[in-house]
């Protein structure tokens, strides 16, 4: 049996004549009529008999028709799932994040995609940049939200908004008695990352330009991190505002740093395997949440 078939006998069952089937379907009634002598003909078995000009479906009818419903389901489903692509319904999103765009940024527009598409499902993972760079390359992830520049001829790497350094210190630290003083700050016991994060580099040129030694209490290797350093005492610490927003811990406090220099963040896509609308809508939802912090 052909779809067209499916059809025509479903709506003859349904309907229970082929005049109701053919005023259903839009067609003639002598149309039906012959592709319904047409399918009898091909199964070689009577699916419906005449009693008193009233069509009656035979046995064999009713068990063809219990397995044609489960097919009709299914086309329904593919032309439900068809119909909802473009809108970004029944359809999955690989995403990848820095570790700082991964604590609130990317979640909340995680969240807000979902409430548009409710059927639709997001895999995240937050990966270091080569594993971001790796996994994208690979077309194993559709779309990357990054706090560092990528490089790699088949990625498409754009900017969509800037992430700033804060200061944060212990609720009751000293230095929030009075106006904010960037030179004051350095001079405290400091909570560092390693030598290649961007946040080193402004540091140690503000440590130069002021000439003062550097007195470190902590490494660590994020922000957040660096928050929660921060937070128990162990030292003051320069940390991106996207990671300082996402600590929110009552025993932390937020100064903002005059002229402090800012960074770009990235959405980042293969070029072989552009976005799909699920996926250009959730970079947008990236840009506008950025766009509010800003």
């Amino acid at each position: 049996m052909n779809l067209r078939q499916i059809e025509v006998f479903r709506a003859v069952m349904t309907t229970g004549s082929t005049t109701n089937a053919a005023r259903l379907l839009h067609v003639s009634q002598p149309g039906v009529s012959r592709l319904i002598r047409h399918l009898e003909i091909q199964l070689g078995v009577t699916l419906f008999e005449r009693r008193n000009s009233r069509l009656v479906a035979t046995p064999e009818a009713h068990t063809l028709q219990a397995e044609v419903d489960k097919v009709y389901r299914g086309v329904l489903h593919v032309q439900n799932v068809a119909t909802h692509l473009r809108f970004g319904d029944h359809a999955t999103l690989r995403v990848l994040s820095s570790a700082n765009t991964a604590l609130q940024l990317v979640p909340v527009a995680t969240a807000k995609l979902l409430e548009r598409f409710s059927h639709s499902k997001v895999f995240f993972e937050s990966l270091p940049t080569r594993e971001i760079v790796q996994t994208l390359v690979a077309e194993e992830a559709d779309v990357a939200i990054s706090s560092a520049p990528l490089d790699h001829p088949v990625l498409d790497v754009r900017e969509i908004g800037r992430w700033t350094l804060q200061c944060v210190v212990p609720k009751g630290h000293a230095l929030l008695a009075r106006k904010f003083d960037l030179a004051t700050a350095l001079q405290q016991r400091l909570v560092v990352y390693s030598p290649e994060a961007p946040q080193s580099r402004v540091i140690d040129a503000w440590l130069e330009k002021f000439g003062i030694a550097r007195q470190v209490a902590v490494e660590v290797r994020s922000g957040y991190a660096a928050c929660a350093m921060a937070a128990s005492g162990a030292g003051v610490a320069f940390v991106d505002n996207l990671s300082a927003r996402a600590h929110r811990s009552e025993n932390l406090e937020l100064l903002k740093i005059p002229d402090a220099p800012n960074f770009a963040i990235y959405s980042v896509t293969n070029v072989n395997r552009p976005p799909s609308q699920l996926g250009q809508t959730f970079l947008e939802l990236v840009a506008g949440e950025l766009a509010s912090l800003s």
